[in-house]
């Protein structure tokens, strides 16, 4: 059996990105780990550990970059949501950035929202009543 354990994502400011994650999204800092040979730190993040069959996030932070072209590949992340609409609510009363605004995406009925994180990473909000129907 395998498993989808984390999704790696380059940050220019650890500090400000776990607290994006723990304080605003409402993850855990689930472990964090320094490499000082390499100049290097880790940090996981996610609403549950890996064991548990979670996916999580894994913030990388090169100490000597602060910045990153994300390019045009990457598209975003995606979370399932109880209520995307009172998600979207605190997250903005957290201080986070909503670049989209939760409602039914272009040309059908699910509900999506999207946020916006210290670094520029879209993540997708997806009411989960919804979520396992695709995006028409």
């Amino acid at each position: 059996m395998s498993q989808l354990l984390h999704t790696m994502i380059r940050v220019g400011n650890l500090e400000k990105s776990i607290h994006f994650y723990t304080q605003i999204m409402g993850m855990k800092l689930l472990r964090k780990s320094e490499n000082s040979e390499y100049r290097y730190t880790l940090a996981f993040v996610g609403f549950d550990d890996e064991s548990t069959g979670s996916a999580v996030i894994e913030l990388t932070h090169n100490w000597d970059t602060d910045s990153y072209d994300q390019g045009n590949a990457f598209g975003h992340l995606a979370i399932g949501e109880e209520d995307i609409y009172a998600r979207c609510k605190a997250i903005e009363n957290a201080g986070g950035k909503i670049v989209r605004a939760p409602g039914p995406v272009a040309g059908g009925s699910t509900e999506i929202a999207f946020v916006e994180d210290p670094d520029g990473y879209k993540i997708e909000l997806i009411q989960m009543s919804s979520a396992q129907k695709g995006l028409g």
